[in-house]
């Protein structure tokens, strides 16, 4: 997926120039007089400097490539790394691409589209078969007319001027690439994630909105221990707790009249995160969870544990204690670290936040400069969400859920081929009655 932009040697250096004094170097060694000393001199052997370019796939052991433009054929991705054997179908996947979709209510873009799902390779009679598996979701309600102006005028905070300086050319409609109709591939692919998760070690991934604009849900409304999914999608902006939700959907309508857009923020979580994930020094984590969750389209923040709060206490309020539970595991009494310490996990609920900018595009006259550098006034068309956070709530679990298999994968081949040490780790597998058992504990 990558390409070799340059071939030149190092330095301009050229191979006839590199050998010639190694040739006259071993011309004067056969000449020695000493029949016990030899030298061996091989050729040496120029590297070229090769430039990988790609930023379309995610992943080391579990590789997810995404693919496709907002208004081009279709869009969707390829998963490499599946584990063979697993139960897999359509049906798997569709249920989260129908909670990314756009149309879903009023307070989502009007663009009509069912993201009717398609795998085409890597499932046989039900089960994976260990080799790439290809899903395509066809684009049937594309508007290109929306998008002509915008083709010589840059839309502001969009990145049709990046696209420019990096390319040289772009796709005009719909933002290309840089839609987010390009997230129906990683969520897609965070569906098979999610089943991994959960038929391998119980771990759930479970997302919902906290924030909408300046309605902040207080963190103490949401038991993390029990949260289900069926309370996340009990309304259409995906808070949990019904009175705050009425008051995000009402300030969701009110710009939305107007021809405005606001933000908002979607916190997540992960139960029954298998201890050990992550590793020292540049792959902690919580590492891996901002770079994922930050290459999602408007994200702004990220917050992990206690975040910026955490920066307000001591080290004695802050530090997380150990104690013994009633089954005789060490366990921390707070975990304002998040459910890692050293950018790895230890088994306690992983929480985050992500921050979601206003939707760029909005009905309202703005200031602009189109690509010939002529400054004008631009109102964008198109069909868009007036606050993106609803519909990002499948797409941050997805994100989140490639990281962890990926991370899963890594820690099981390092980690687990040879018995672990009993005293000191634990199973990676966790049983649905330990899962539950943990659940009533904190309900």
């Amino acid at each position: 997926m990558a390409s070799s932009l340059s071939s030149k040697p190092f330095l301009g250096a050229s191979r006839t120039d590199g050998l010639s004094g190694l040739c006259s170097i071993s011309s004067d060694l056969r000449n020695l007089s000493s029949p016990s000393v030899q030298f061996l001199i091989r050729p040496r052997t120029l590297r070229k400097l090769q430039v990988q370019a790609a930023g379309n796939t995610y992943g080391n052991f579990f590789r997810v490539t995404t693919f496709g433009e907002s208004h081009g054929g279709g869009v969707g991705c390829v998963i490499d790394g599946c584990p063979p054997r697993m139960p897999l179908s359509e049906a798997d996947l569709q249920g989260d691409l129908d909670r990314r979709r756009p149309g879903q209510s009023r307070i989502t873009t009007p663009r009509k589209e069912t993201d009717t799902c398609r795998i085409l390779s890597g499932v046989h009679e039900g089960v994976t078969t260990g080799t790439p598996i290809l899903v395509l979701v066809p684009n049937t309600d594309q508007r290109g007319r929306d998008y002509d102006e915008m083709s010589i005028a840059y839309r502001p905070s969009h990145a049709d001027r990046t696209y420019d300086l990096k390319y040289g050319v772009r796709s005009v409609q719909g933002g290309g690439r840089s839609s987010a109709r390009e997230t129906i591939g990683r969520v897609a692919a965070g569906a098979v994630a999610k089943k991994i998760l959960k038929a391998f070690s119980g771990t759930e991934v479970l997302a919902y909105v906290s924030q909408v604009h300046k309605v902040v849900l207080p963190e103490e409304s949401v038991n993390h221990y029990t949260l289900a999914l069926d309370q996340v999608e009990s309304n259409i902006v995906r808070c949990p707790d019904a009175e705050y939700a009425e008051k995000m959907i009402a300030a969701i309508d009110a710009v939305r009249v107007k021809g405005e857009s606001i933000g908002g923020v979607v916190t997540c979580i992960v139960r029954n995160c298998p201890p050990g994930l992550g590793s020292p020094v540049f792959d902690k984590l919580e590492a891996e969870f901002a770079k994922a969750v930050l290459s999602l389209p408007a994200t702004k923040g990220f917050e992990f544990g206690s975040g910026f709060a955490g920066t307000f206490l001591t080290g004695s309020e802050h530090n997380d204690e150990f104690y013994l539970d009633e089954q005789g595991k060490i366990r921390t009494k707070t975990n304002r670290s998040g459910g890692t310490q050293g950018g790895i996990s230890n088994g306690e609920i992983i929480n985050m936040r992500i921050a979601f900018k206003p939707t760029a595009t909005i009905s309202k006259k703005q200031n602009t400069v189109t690509r010939d550098k002529h400054e004008i006034e631009l109102i964008a068309r198109g069909r868009h969400d007036p606050c993106v956070v609803p519909r990002a709530v499948p797409m941050v679990e997805a994100t989140i859920a490639l990281a962890l298999v990926d991370q899963l994968m890594a820690h099981y081949a390092q980690c687990h081929m040879f018995p672990i040490n009993p005293e000191l780790q634990e199973p990676l597998r966790v049983t649905e009655v330990e899962a539950a058992e943990e659940a009533a504990l904190h309900s």
